[in-house]
């Protein structure tokens, strides 16, 4: 019976982080209703109610994954013993770490009209040489590589590809740069329209619930897996991922051809053992742009 209670308990925890996180979602892109002096204040929305963790509360099941919320109790018989239930629990329980390495993109020109012209810079590909270089050294057996579908992805894709042959690569849309959410504190020299929040912050809000998350179940081995996107895109997952408040992504800053190491432990713990790494490139070849 202490059992079952405590699972009743844990449960109902799950479920306020499951609001919590919900909010969070539908709270991207939420216009300012004054000037950008104002102050922002976020309400919960009424079916949050009291569940909603304080700041600081980290959320076991911010994947969705936590092995308890993945039990449909309903089919439960009245009386289950323990071992059962353990066993329902086992099967849904992560035994392998992923680690994620998130690439920013090689510098470009960024003076192109059409983004198919904004292809990497002599410098940017000598960025994405000496990335390639780093990931091979690090003697890594990597699963996979996915990268943006826009035009300076792609090709410091091609170049860093060449250093780590065999490794398989899938070209994606949801990775594609754009405005995750409205900034805390504003800058002033970078204003997108209110509605571009809107679109892209749905779409990398998707890219962030698709790609990061604790491994399958059936993941018997650990994981390395190649991110090559954009700075924004980066910056917000890098927060999602830590739950810091999903605002402060423009706090952060990468350089080009950085590299950002994720690790998701099978318990759903999320570290982060990198932010914009580039102490392998001359600082001659270091840049932002």
């Amino acid at each position: 019976m202490a059992f079952r209670q405590a699972l009743q308990l844990a449960a109902c925890g799950l479920a306020g982080g499951s609001a919590a996180v919900l909010f969070s979602a539908v709270a991207v892109g939420k216009p300012r209703a004054g000037g950008d002096a104002e102050p922002r204040v976020v309400e919960p929305p009424a079916w949050a109610g009291a569940a909603r963790p304080g700041p600081g509360v980290w959320d076991p099941n911010w994947d969705r994954r936590e092995p308890l919320s993945l039990v449909n109790l309903r089919k439960r018989s009245l009386e289950p013993g323990e071992e059962e239930l353990a066993s329902r629990l086992d099967h849904y329980k992560a035994k392998a770490t992923r680690h994620i390495f998130l690439i920013r993109h090689s510098q470009y020109h960024v003076d192109a009209s059409l983004e198919k012209d904004r292809t990497l810079t002599p410098l940017g590909r000598e960025q994405a040489e000496l990335t390639g270089l780093r990931l091979a050294s690090l003697g890594l057996k990597f699963n996979k590589i996915v990268h943006s579908s826009m035009t300076r992805a792609v090709e410091t894709t091609d170049i860093i590809s060449k250093h780590l042959p065999g490794v398989c690569r899938v070209s994606t849309d949801l990775l594609r740069e754009g405005a995750p959410i409205e900034p805390d504190p504003p800058v002033s020299h970078w204003k997108p329209e209110a509605v571009q929040y809107y679109e892209d912050g749905a779409r990398i809000e998707a890219a962030f619930r698709n790609y990061i998350h604790r491994a399958d179940a059936k993941q018997q081995e650990d994981s390395y897996e190649i991110f090559i996107c954009h700075a924004n895109v980066i910056r917000y997952i890098v927060c999602r991922a830590l739950q810091f408040p999903p605002e402060g992504w423009l706090r952060l800053s990468l350089n080009n051809g950085s590299i950002t190491h994720l690790v998701v432990r099978p318990d759903g713990r999320v570290a982060l053992r990198a932010l914009g790494d580039t102490g392998f490139m001359p600082p001659d070849k270091i840049s932002r742009s």
